[in-house]
């Protein structure tokens, strides 16, 4: 029997998020915020946090710097009951950091990536994939090491009984230099926004997008913001209009609580309908507060703010 419901790969960094900015930033210039926050951040990060949170068991396996800020991952981790026996803390290689602007539903982010971009396929071994029952990677073009060889890593996963997911985020280089072909047959749940997708296929047209690759696709799952989300799955699409929040605080880690939320029920064995439809509460519950951890405490109270805020109906 597995440990573990999710073993989590993928970037570990702090996140100093500023708030109520008064202007873009210029060069040579100084502006102001009004609020700022320090928090564990990182799209795997995030949705690892998330998906503990609301009760799936969850491993991590990534690559940190022995300092003050990999310390501090590690005790939040620990503090959420996600295991971190399989997180490298490197003495060569800093803790990624990222600085993220938040402007309403958008952001600006500049990450230092440390260590996570020395992690590589070598340091996943096949008894890591022996402890859980699905595998979630992200944020692969954070780490070069490791993307090289993204297609082998899925298709270990796959071979040692796990389900897959992959949110590839986006790709600071600008290459977008995934081999699409390969790498879907192997993953269960692929979890790009609209951009990302656009970005891998050079189609514009969201639903175009998603039919150039339905012959290697299981299961798509597109994150539109606050349009929603829209999944092709056996054959056909399936739109789901998002929780519309009209007061967001911001939307940092809304797209990994969509996918902490859309998991943790697919582990579960809910149906991909069903998971979808959390997937869009988590992350309209996640821009009620500031961060992307900070709001998701249970399943329960994601529950009651989307009875409260936003007229769900489901349990």
């Amino acid at each position: 029997m597995k440990e573990f419901d999710i073993l989590t790969i993928g970037d570990l960094n702090v996140d100093i998020i500023l708030n109520k900015i008064e202007s873009a930033p210029v060069v040579g210039k100084e502006i102001l915020c009004e609020e700022m926050e320090t928090t564990i951040g990182g799209s795997a990060t995030n949705f690892a946090y998330n998906a503990s949170s609301l009760g799936s068991k969850v491993a991590f396996l990534g690559m940190l710097g022995n300092d003050t800020n990999g310390h501090y991952i590690i005790d939040m981790f620990q503090a959420n009951d996600i295991n971190t026996d399989h997180i490298i803390q490197s003495d060569l290689h800093g803790t990624g950091a990222t600085v993220a602007l938040s402007y309403d539903e958008e952001r600006a982010m500049v990450t230092y990536q440390g260590a996570m971009a020395h992690l590589s396929l070598e340091d996943v071994q096949d008894s890591h994939l022996a402890i859980a029952k699905h595998m979630h990677v992200a944020s692969i073009f954070l780490q070069p090491k490791l993307k090289k060889d993204v297609v082998e890593l899925f298709a270990r996963a796959k071979k040692a009984g796990m389900t897959t997911s992959l949110d590839p985020q986006f790709d600071p280089s600008e290459n977008w230099d995934l081999d699409l072909e390969k790498l879907l047959r192997n993953v269960d749940v692929f979890m790009p926004n609209e951009t990302e997708l656009h970005l891998l296929t050079g189609i514009e047209d969201v639903e175009q997008a998603v039919l150039s690759l339905k012959n290697v696709l299981n299961c798509i799952v597109v994150k539109q913001g606050n349009k929603g989300s829209l999944m092709y799955h056996e054959g056909e699409f399936f739109q789901r209009d998002a929780y519309l929040n009209d007061q967001v605080v911001d939307a940092i880690g809304a797209g990994d609580s969509f996918d902490a939320g859309f998991i943790h029920h697919l582990v579960q064995g809910k149906p991909y309908l069903e998971c979808q439809d959390f997937g869009n509460l988590t992350g309209a519950v996640s821009t009620t507060g500031a961060g992307g951890t900070a709001v998701i405490k249970n399943v329960e109270s994601v529950i009651k703010i989307g009875k409260e805020r936003f007229a769900y109906q489901g349990e």
